[in-house]
């Protein structure tokens, strides 16, 4: 069971980057159909294959590599959920001899694996809609972190010397992982609506950036036939960038006031290890967010800001986990 719920964290995160690549790559719509592609279960190869394709879609002519980015994601994705199906029969046959085996937590899996597929079917047949693109996003992210909460569950991992004066981080903690949870929200809102190079200086924006903001106008959802490419004004994206960025200072705040007083009050091994990991990853992803700017957003390091911002929020459900089970 553990064995195959690793394995799942690696399928997991192997979909998370991939499905970066893919939006990176403009390839959401690479097939305009769901599940397969171009009304084929692979990408149409063959001369027969590529005049029947342009027949039902003519409209969407076939770039190759777009497609074969967007069902090589689908292809992993699709067989995540076929373990993580398997991981909830398992947990279902294995509570009966071992009530406590996780049997809640694999079920709420399955349910949001589901769903996930369901977000990725709207993808394509709401031509890229921001509000999906964004779900979508965090269900990946929500579902790698609930499998590693299992793993911890299944590995009853917890602080056995206790540890009483880190019970006191708990309510911080628990701040922190919302307030991470709410930037990665609010970075899937900036890459779904195209708005990741609306400001290339730093620290803030370029011009009379604060006079231009529009709130209201940057958090809509105007109506459009297809969302590829982006359907708000520039002032818009911009206004989506600002709040990314001003986020981002929260999260260094919040998480920093954490680090600090976690070093200052915990005790035990386990507890400063996670403290570390938080840590890292933080430093990380404020130095990939950084250098998206400073090298208008390079593919490599734009894919790595999704991995680490994951690596980030499970660090602290690992966090989180620990100290409610701090004894």
């Amino acid at each position: 069971m553990r064995a195959f719920v690793k394995f799942s964290i690696i399928l997991t995160l192997c979909v998370i980057i991939m499905g970066a690549y893919t939006r990176l790559t403009d390839a959401g719509l690479g097939c305009p159909d769901w599940p397969g592609c171009y009304g084929f279960l692979t990408v149409p190869s063959e001369a027969e294959q590529i005049a029947q394709a342009q027949q039902l879609f003519p409209d969407a002519p076939l770039e190759n590599q777009k497609a074969w980015n967007e069902m090589i994601h689908r292809y992993i994705a699709g067989l995540l959920g076929i373990v993580i199906l398997v991981i909830a029969i398992w947990s279902l046959i294995r509570v009966r001899h071992d009530p406590a085996q996780p049997v809640k937590l694999p079920l709420l899996l399955l349910i949001l694996v589901t769903f996930q597929a369901a977000l990725g079917m709207w993808t394509v047949t709401m031509n890229l809609q921001p509000l999906i693109v964004m779900g979508h996003l965090l269900g990946g992210f929500s579902t790698l972190c609930l499998l590693y909460l299992l793993s911890l569950r299944l590995g009853r991992v917890h602080n056995p010397m206790g540890d009483i004066n880190a019970r006191s981080l708990r309510g911080l903690a628990l701040i922190a992982l919302l307030v991470v949870f709410g930037q990665i929200a609010l970075g899937g809102w900036v890459a779904a609506n195209y708005a990741a190079m609306t400001c290339t200086a730093l620290p803030i924006c370029e011009g009379d950036w604060l006079n231009r903001l529009d709130v209201a106008g940057a958090f809509s959802v105007p109506e459009a036939s297809t969302y590829q490419y982006g359907t708000h004004d520039f002032e818009e994206r911009m206004t989506m960038h600002v709040a990314h960025r001003f986020g981002a200072i929260v999260v260094m705040l919040v998480v920093g006031w954490l680090l600090w007083q976690g070093y200052r009050r915990a005790q035990s091994k386990v507890i400063r290890n996670s403290l570390n990991w938080v840590a890292l990853l933080l430093v990380v992803q404020v130095a990939l967010g950084i250098s998206n700017v400073v090298f208008y957003l390079p593919l490599s390091v734009a894919v790595l800001h999704n991995l680490f911002g994951v690596m980030l929020l499970a660090s602290l459900v690992g966090l989180n986990y620990k100290l409610a089970r701090n004894a």
